[in-house]
């Protein structure tokens, strides 16, 4: 079978994409080559695409997470080994590929009680979930908190980790068929429908106190909601924006004593050590059982159809594409 690559030639739609055969690669003195067994798509993966957040330069291939097979190490690696199974995410993009090129230093052992394609669909979306619970605000027993999107990637697999800190889960969803979905995953209270009134049944489950923490990946006019559902010194974290650009906002939102946090999961672990803690902590959750649900899986040259069943907002949990 063909080695291919799926390029993005200029920020825009789906059609900006063309698959192109892979030429021979050769790791560097600190690289390892990898043959991808599974690649995760991330929104991340949408907002690179269409401009939202810029890359540096095109044609570039995209991705931020994959797991695979080890077929050739550098002269200078001593970490891992030809053969060995490995999952990575965060920066440098590049997954969109059958191989790749990639530093030692993102390699993460797999263990041989994960599957790649669990791995690839969790471990970046679960170290983000270990960066928003344990490091933006300490999520215990007794918090309590919104997930917008509880029935997405990333929402089922905040709402699994923070019911195993003994949290209570308030999440919204568009449509009845995603509450159950997001019920079945741990969520406590779900507020269902595009128009619903967040505020209010946010304070309604919340005897008027509003939630410990929120985390908004809608963005557009819904973060100042968000900031509305969060009681006096909590916390709302803007975690991306679907909905489009997030406009203007005035610090006066945030009385009485609120606090406002934009992390960024790739600025997070950009950082090897991070990057080590927050992947080890991920592949012990997802060991627990703190694990994407595989909504769908594309053969890699349909990137571009994988992407847009994303962006459709209609897919409840991960999708995968497939080499």
């Amino acid at each position: 079978m063909t080695d291919i690559a799926v390029s993005l030639l200029s920020p825009g739609g789906v059609d900006k994409f063309q698959v192109s055969e892979q030429p021979e690669l050769q790791p560097g003195e600190n690289e390892i080559l990898v043959r991808h067994e599974a690649i995760g798509i991330n929104f991340l993966d949408i907002y690179h695409r269409n401009g939202t957040y810029a890359l540096p330069s095109y044609p570039a291939i995209l991705g931020a997470e994959a797991a695979g097979v080890v077929e050739a190490v550098g002269a200078a690696v001593e970490t891992v080994k030809p053969g060995d199974r490995i999952v990575y995410g965060g920066t440098p993009g590049g997954a969109y590929a059958s191989k790749r090129l990639l530093p030692a230093a993102r390699a993460i052992p797999l263990p041989a009680d994960l599957s790649s394609k669990i791995a690839a669909a969790s471990l970046l979306k679960t170290m983000t979930a270990y960066m928003l619970l344990h490091k933006t605000y300490p999520v215990e027993a007794g918090t309590v908190i919104l997930i917008h999107a509880a029935a997405g990637g990333l929402g089922t697999i905040l709402t699994r980790w923070a019911k195993h800190l003994g949290a209570t889960v308030i999440g919204t969803v568009s449509s009845p068929e995603k509450a159950e979905f997001a019920r079945s995953h741990g969520a406590d209270h779900l507020i269902v429908g595009r128009n619903a009134d967040i505020v209010s049944e946010v304070r309604a489950l919340t005897n008027g106190k509003g939630v410990h923490v929120a985390y908004d990946g809608i963005g557009g006019d819904m973060l100042v909601k968000t900031i509305h559902c969060v009681r006096p010194f909590g916390m709302a974290a803007s975690i991306g924006q679907a909905a489009g650009p997030i406009p203007p906002l005035s610090v006066d939102e945030l009385r009485p004593g609120k606090s406002l946090s934009r992390p960024s999961v790739m600025a997070y672990v950009a950082e090897t050590s991070n990057y080590r803690e927050a992947a080890e902590a991920a592949i012990a959750a997802m060991k627990q059982g703190i694990v994407a649900t595989i909504a769908g899986e594309y053969p890699l040259r349909e990137a571009a159809k994988a992407q847009a069943a994303l962006e459709s907002g209609k897919v409840a949990g991960s999708l995968l594409l497939i080499p």
